[in-house]
Order: C-alpha cells, then sequence, then structure tokens
C-alpha cells in the first residue's frame, strides 16, 4: 500500500486528531463491544446512555440499572481500568419518556515521578471521572428525541508542578428512529440513529492552554430481520468522526506558517471546531474522509434470550490505525442479563 506523503516534508501523513479526556471514548458496553462499539442504532438497552440515549424511550420495561467493568490494555499493566453505573427510569402517562444518568470512572492505576535528579517523588493516580443526566421522549410513534449534559473532570494527580484538576461541561443530542415493513411473512425492522456527543467547552489543567474534548458525531443504521418467533438477526452499520479541528502538519521549509497556523489552532473555540472539523485537513477531502470511522456489526439472537455477536471496526492508518475484529456473546433471563466481549486486532 502506497503511503501518502505530505507536499512539504515529503513524509508519511500520520496526522491524527488528538483530544483530551481519551476515555470518553472508551465504550461501557459489553454488548456494543461484541459488534465492534457499534451502537447508535442498535435496539435499545441499558447502555443506550453512551451511544444513543434517546432509545431509552422505547424501552417496555420501567426502570433499569447495570454496572460495567473494564479491563483496559489488560496485556500490557493490571490496573488500568473504566467502570460505569448507568439506569434510566421510564416517566408519563403513557411511558413514553425517560430519564436516565450514568456516572462513570476511569483509572490510569499508579505511575511513580522522578525529579531530574532521579529520585522518586512518590506515585500518583490519574483519573478521569464523569456524570451525566438525560433526558428522552417519543415525538411520534416511530421516532424519539433525547439530550444529555455531562460534567467531566480529569485530574492528572501529578506530585509536584502546577497542573491542576481539569473540569469541563457538555452536552449530547440524539435521535432515534424505527420502522417496520413487511418482507413475505415476516416485519423486519429498520432503524436510524444520531448522536452528537461532548458539544462543551474546552478543558485546562492550568495555565493558559486548554484542549478539546472528544466532540463527536455517530450516524447508524440498522436492519433486524426475524426468522420466526425464536430466531433473529441484526446488522448494524455506524460511522462515526471527531468534530475536533485537523492539527496543523510541521512544515520545516516554513516554520513561521506553521507557527501562525498552530496559534490559530489553539485559540479556536469547542464550538468553532465543529464546524471547522469538516474542512480544515491540510489533506483536503481525501483526508477529512480518513477522519471518518467504519463499524460493522451482527447480532444473532435466540429468543429474545441468548445472543451471539461479531463485528469489524476500522481506522485509517494515517489517523490512529484501529482496526479490530471483535466477538461477544450474553444471556438475558426477565430481569437480569450478562454480557461479555473480546476484541482481537487485526494490524
Amino acid at each position: 500500500m502506497a503511503q501518502e506523503k505530505d507536499v512539504a516534508t515529503d513524509v508519511p501523513r500520520y496526522n491524527t486528531v488528538y483530544t483530551s479526556v481519551p476515555s470518553l471514548q472508551i465504550s461501557p458496553s459489553a454488548r456494543a463491544g461484541g459488534m465492534a462499539d457499534v451502537g447508535a442504532s442498535t435496539t435499545p438497552d441499558v447502555f443506550s446512555q453512551y451511544y444513543n440515549p434517546s432509545k431509552y424511550a422505547f424501552l417496555s420495561s420501567k426502570a433499569g440499572v447495570s454496572f460495567s467493568y473494564t479491563p483496559w490494555l489488560a496485556k500490557l499493566v493490571r490496573d488500568i481500568k473504566l467502570m460505569e453505573l448507568v439506569g434510566y427510569y421510564k416517566i408519563g402517562r403513557a411511558d413514553n419518556q425517560a430519564i436516565s444518568a450514568s456516572l462513570r470512572y476511569f483509572s490510569m492505576g499508579g505511575v511513580e515521578q522522578f525529579d531530574e535528579m532521579s529520585r522518586s517523588l512518590g506515585e500518583a493516580h490519574p483519573n478521569e471521572f464523569a456524570f451525566d443526566m438525560g433526558y428522552s421522549i417519543m415525538l411520534t410513534p416511530d421516532y424519539s428525541m433525547g439530550v444529555t449534559l455531562r460534567y467531566i473532570r480529569s485530574d492528572q494527580n501529578l506530585v509536584s508542578g502546577d497542573t491542576q484538576a481539569g473540569n469541563a461541561f457538555a452536552a449530547d443530542i440524539s435521535g432515534y428512529l424505527t420502522k417496520f415493513f413487511m418482507v413475505g411473512q415476516h416485519e423486519p425492522m429498520w432503524s436510524f440513529g444520531f448522536n452528537i456527543k461532548n458539544i462543551g467547552t474546552k478543558i485546562s489543567y492550568g495555565g493558559n492552554a486548554s484542549s478539546f474534548i472528544p466532540t463527536q458525531l455517530r450516524l447508524a443504521t440498522g436492519l433486524l430481520y426475524p426468522f420466526d418467533d425464536y430466531n433473529a438477526l441484526s446488522f448494524n452499520v455506524e460511522v462515526d468522526k471527531l468534530l475536533v479541528p485537523t492539527p496543523p502538519l510541521p512544515n520545516p521549509k516554513d516554520p513561521e506558517k506553521y507557527q501562525k497556523q498552530r496559534e490559530a489552532y489553539e485559540k479556536t473555540s469547542s464550538i468553532a471546531g465543529i464546524f471547522k472539523s469538516f474542512a480544515d485537513a491540510p489533506g483536503g477531502f481525501k483526508e477529512e474522509m480518513q477522519e471518518v470511522n467504519l463499524g460493522l456489526g451482527l447480532e444473532y439472537s435466540y429468543n429474545n434470550r441468548f445472543f451471539v455477536r461479531a463485528g469489524y471496526h476500522y481506522q485509517s492508518p494515517y489517523k490512529g490505525n484501529l482496526q479490530f475484529f471483535t466477538l461477544g456473546a450474553g444471556f438475558k433471563m426477565s430481569v437480569f442479563s450478562i454480557d461479555a466481549s473480546y476484541l482481537i486486532s487485526s494490524v
């Protein structure tokens, strides 16, 4: 595969879009994890808060609560983990509205720090925390929308230095549409979902500099096909893109121009950055398309009790190169369910 070259430096164009608080992009759901993190258009579940909170309005049960635990980079370290508690409650006379909330905590484990003389300063415990509340409502029998408000705190927990804990506020806007149609004697369901996540402030760790949080757009569609009263298969396709400006590439031939571009990038507000993110990549339209990630998810269910899942996620090699297959399974009883997933890197 030929590598794209930067015109100014004649080197491969690796230009990852980066943000602060990266833990906000880690999925808390084992069900979605088994389908390559696809979740904006799948059938509603308790973990809809992360992918598409508007789906809660479609749930038939009055309330639900769930807890997830994700060991992160478990083959490299043992003390990095994500935990999330999430729940919802249906309201309104017709049970066509729902309130929801989630609490997530990401621990980066223990990090020993040293001074310039290599003397130990003790162990730091950096962590990231987020709490949100959402509201969703069915506007028609087929369509719902939701809004979520979120508080974010990121603490590097440094033993020394001027770094402070960073705080940010954000909101999500989401929608979910379903349509049933007849195919012979079967009635498949087509779905569409979107979620614009983390529209909010930038985050600062002290000083004058501030960083973007992971504002993200998710668009997805899916098809659920029931073969009979017991067996069903669903297939979902999802694309997502960070609504964050693309950082300028260093230009050794014109360092002053790069410095001006860098200063403009750092001064860009979070809202202006959303609009700039669609047309600011140095490589033009081709590079903009490289910033769009693709997810494919498949779920087989038997009697809505036993589930087998698989998926594939693709990200451009020039934008992070996260490419992997996933497998998952789940079992659901009347008031209790358990899910597990496993990721297999393809690069």
